[in-house]
């Protein structure tokens, strides 16, 4: 009778583990994150598809220690247990950041869920950058304006000293309109929906109104404007946005030659791609700085951007409305021989 009954405890206990077996399978199979069954020893008796591409499992054992204890401290608790952690994963060990719960599962598993939070995490630090940068562009010619404002009420008796106060006011107040007027912008285009906003256009016309959005500019910087644009080249996409784009392409090309200089604007199709190409002959950008030429408020020369009135946004503006529009924007440039910034759009094959 003994033996009898070991068999059936043995036939029992082999039920139950198949038929957890079964559940765990289609409870994780479900989970969009990525899932894992754990014994008593901690064996891994069943992982999500994410998991094991998230790179927490190898050999039926969880690979992070910190998510082993989690489980541990799952087997003690009346409940669910939960931690906000950082992970190194991958043969690249790249960081991720991740939100972990466990909780037991029956009497003898415990489920362990993991989302991954590295995107959220990036967007707040960019966020709190965003913000730090803001306030200290912003408090550059604030500071200005209310020094200005207070010498010029100090000045009442000298004529010469307040139309010199008061030039250096109007400069400061331009400067913080511009960054104002950036910021709406790089606001707009990132937050752009193309489906609301977008229509058939010509890209040409696109670059004439850019070209001549920056005629004035030009001229002050005594800065030959040519452009090589043969259309008509159709897309679909939103026409405000591209000319911005083009126009702040055009515009870093004055402002970084030297007077006297020219600015070309010049518009191709090659394989079903619509690329733009400004080219200049100014100072280029070293190539130690041309990864970061694209972040926001990222200068490579601060005095000459003070000195334009540069609020470091235009670029930015440039790559999120190649990005909303599936395109790219590529950099070639030489120290002291000039730069060419070409936007790259898909557009619909032309028929011939």
């Amino acid at each position: 009778m003994g033996f009898l009954a070991s068999k059936r405890t043995e036939r029992s206990a082999e039920t139950e583990f198949d038929a957890f077996e079964v559940v765990a399978a289609q409870v994780v199979d479900v989970i969009a994150t990525a899932g894992v069954v754990l014994d008593q020893q901690n064996q891994v008796v069943r992982a999500s598809p994410g998991a094991v591409q998230f790179g927490l499992v190898q050999n039926r054992r969880l690979i992070h220690a910190a998510l082993v204890q989690l489980a541990e401290d799952a087997k003690k608790a009346s409940g669910a247990v939960s931690v906000d952690i950082e992970l190194e994963t991958g043969l690249r060990r790249d960081t991720v950041w991740v939100h972990a719960r466990a909780a037991k599962f029956g009497e003898r598993y415990v489920m362990l869920l993991v989302d991954d939070r590295t995107d959220s995490r990036k967007l707040e630090e960019t966020r709190r950058d965003f913000v730090a940068n803001v306030s200290h562009e912003l408090k550059t010619p604030i500071g200005a304006i209310s020094l200005l404002t207070e010498a010029i009420s100090g000045a009442t008796d000298d004529p010469e000293t307040i139309q010199k106060f008061a030039e250096s006011l109007q400069r400061e107040s331009q400067r913080l309109a511009n960054i104002v007027q950036e910021l709406i912008e790089l606001s707009r285009v990132q937050g752009a929906k193309l489906s609301e906003t977008s229509g058939d256009l010509d890209l040409a016309t696109v670059i004439a109104d850019a070209v001549d959005r920056n005629m004035v500019l030009a001229e002050q910087h005594s800065i030959k404007l040519a452009s090589s644009a043969v259309g008509p080249v159709k897309m679909f996409g939103d026409y405000e946005m591209l000319t911005t784009a083009v126009k702040n392409l055009v515009e870093n090309a004055i402002v970084y030659s030297e007077p006297g200089g020219q600015v070309g604007v010049g518009l191709r199709v090659v394989d079903s791609v619509a690329e733009i190409a400004v080219t200049d002959s100014g100072i280029g950008i070293p190539e130690s700085e041309q990864e970061r030429i694209f972040e926001r408020f990222y200068r490579v020369d601060p005095s000459r951007s003070r000195e334009t009135g540069g609020t470091g946004l235009g670029l930015a503006i440039v790559k999120h409305a190649a990005y909303n529009h599936r395109g790219e924007v590529r950099l070639f440039s030489k120290v002291g021989t000039g730069s060419t910034f070409t936007l790259r759009l898909p557009i619909e094959q032309q028929e011939s």
